[in-house]
């Protein structure tokens, strides 16, 4: 699977976990160039406390667009160290 935004691969592994739709990849999937941590955070009410980065791929910036959880509940212990995207960011195999 891949991360594409911008015309941009910025994640690509073969071992994603899917969760409620969406594509998590391994943290060390990601290319860390692309990613600057956000301040927003969210809670999820089984998954736990998600954390943000956002994403820029030649200057062009999508605030809050990649989220992952820091610390998961032991209801989402598949998705630790894991990332998944939003905000256009297309997931393609």
């Amino acid at each position: 699977m891949k991360a594409i935004w911008n015309d941009q691969v910025i994640a690509e592994s073969n071992d994603t976990v899917v969760i409620e739709n969406n594509h998590y990849f391994p943290h060390d999937a990601i290319k860390k160039e692309f990613f600057t941590s956000s301040e927003l955070q969210s809670t999820c009410p089984w998954k736990g406390v998600a954390s943000y980065y956002t994403v820029t791929v030649d200057g062009k910036e999508n605030k809050d667009a990649a989220w992952f959880y820091p610390e998961v509940s032991e209801l989402a212990k598949g998705i630790k160290n894991h990332v998944a995207f939003w905000r256009g960011i297309q997931i393609v195999d």
